[in-house]
């Protein structure tokens, strides 16, 4: 398993069209991929689903861990990393 905290910069953190980049990203690997919201109290990882990245309630500057699992581990972390590091693209 691999896995990366990232601070969420882009305006208005994972609501409706920066979570289904999200999804759409990580449906393109193989790996299980879960997302932990810090900025929450409840802090659960929950695994990555249009409506639940929507439920976790990630704003922008709330710090995000994501997990993923399997053969592909790897490059769909580098993936998402790099999703939201480049802003979905905002």
């Amino acid at each position: 398993m691999r896995e990366a905290t990232i601070t969420l910069d882009n305006k208005d953190g994972l609501h409706a069209r920066p979570a289904a980049l999200f999804v759409q990203t990580a449906r393109q690997f193989t790996s299980i991929v879960t997302v932990e919201n810090h900025g929450r109290p409840e802090k659960k990882p929950i695994k990555v689903s249009a409506f639940n990245l929507l439920q976790i309630g990630a704003k922008s500057g709330h710090s995000i861990t994501i997990r993923a699992e399997g053969a592909d581990e790897e490059a769909a972390l580098a993936a998402l990393v790099k999703l939201i590091e480049d802003k979905f693209g905002e």
